[in-house]
């Protein structure tokens, strides 16, 4: 089986509600599917969905280069042997995991198509009995925040992340909020996307929560202060998980050396696919750190990748597979039932792509 071509198709998902983080707030979310055809007649999906803020990609640049440098260097290659498309991948242009990882993507797709199984089972099989997802809370007002957490609980969420990171006082109020709101069963973990900036103000904001029985505390500080995440984990007993500061393994060996996490959050956009986020894991692993498969809040397609990876790999103890119950419209079908995530048996992703609306909310499209 040999790669044919690669088609590139630029479009905006709409979400159904304002999604608000320490560093932007985005009413519709940019995401470039790619379509990979073989020689055999099976055809691929795979995803990228850039954030400026987080890998320095943006929507444009993430459209030219897999236009320019990665869709040329992976025709005519077999998509199994993908280390070796990694490797030219990585000759070809340094970083850009969002872009390497929709060619990734797709690649496995391909695989467990060509394979007649699932993706999961390609690597290893599923060692989990389910996905359980957190409902996310973007930022809004403390009282607002307190109401949709409720209701989540009452929709049968066990698990609920909060987005903060705006203002410390008022997160320290958001928190306290939510916590009562939903009571003392539902679990809790705090996502400050940097914005506590430092060390100081971070273990200022945990003294007041340390009641509020965080599962975890995530990135209170910029993404390249490791040192700041160690003095925190050193100075409190809530978890510390590292998010935007881990990108490869490069970081993450310095988390392991600085004992400056207890928890990652590896993201496919942010390492550059399923076979780097595997190496991630394991390395995590060997450490005795946990982990969470993160999202950019992205399609069922990207999704349904973080998904099959969940669902094998026994030290991610934890995902964030939300995004397609965030969007208004998405491009496939993946399901859903109260606060699972469920896997089907077919092969590659497992998820139908609806063409129609697929065409309907492609703006750009690019054929290599």
């Amino acid at each position: 089986m040999k790669i044919e071509s690669v088609e590139i198709m630029g479009l905006s998902l709409p979400l159904l509600q304002p999604f608000v983080v320490s560093y932007d707030t985005y009413h519709e979310l940019p995401s470039i599917i790619v379509r990979i055809r073989t020689d055999s007649g099976l055809v691929g999906y795979g995803e990228a969905v850039p954030d400026e803020h987080v890998t320095g990609e943006t929507y444009t640049s993430t459209l030219e280069v897999l236009k320019t440098h990665l869709a040329p260097a992976v025709i005519g290659e077999d998509p199994f042997r993908i280390e070796w498309i990694h490797q030219k991948m990585n000759r070809a242009i340094w970083g850009v995991p969002s872009a390497k990882a929709a060619i990734d993507i797709a690649c496995y797709d391909l695989m467990g198509k060509a394979a007649g199984l699932p993706v999961y089972q390609l690597l290893g099989g599923p060692y989990h009995q389910q996905l359980q997802i957190p409902y996310v809370l973007s930022i809004q007002e403390t009282e607002r925040m307190a109401e949709e957490a409720a209701a989540a609980v009452e929709k049968g969420f066990r698990s609920i992340k909060i987005k903060v990171g705006s203002d410390l006082p008022t997160d320290i109020s958001r928190v306290q909020a939510v916590r009562a709101a939903v009571g003392p069963d539902a679990q809790l973990r705090v996502d400050v996307n940097q914005g506590w900036e430092n060390a100081a103000n971070t273990l200022y904001a945990l003294r007041h929560l340390e009641a509020c029985r965080i599962d975890w505390i995530e990135q209170p500080v910029h993404a390249d202060d490791i040192d700041g995440l160690s003095e925190i984990r050193a100075k409190t007993s809530i978890p510390v998980m590292i998010d935007e500061g881990l990108h490869g393994s490069k970081e993450l060996r310095l988390v392991i050396e600085k004992k400056a996490a207890d928890w990652i959050n590896i993201k496919l956009m942010k390492c550059g696919g399923v076979f780097p986020a595997v190496k991630l894991i394991h390395q995590a692993e060997m450490a005795g750190i946990r982990v969470q498969i993160g999202s950019m809040v992205e399609s069922s397609v990207a999704t349904a990748a973080g998904a099959h990876l969940s669902l094998a790999k026994k030290n991610v103890q934890s995902n964030e597979m939300v995004g397609p119950l965030m969007f208004a419209t998405d491009i496939g079908d993946l399901g859903y039932e109260g606060d699972c995530l469920k896997l089907n048996q077919e092969p590659g992703l497992g998820i139908r792509i609806d063409d129609q609306i697929l065409q309907s909310l492609t703006r750009e499209f690019i054929k290599r």
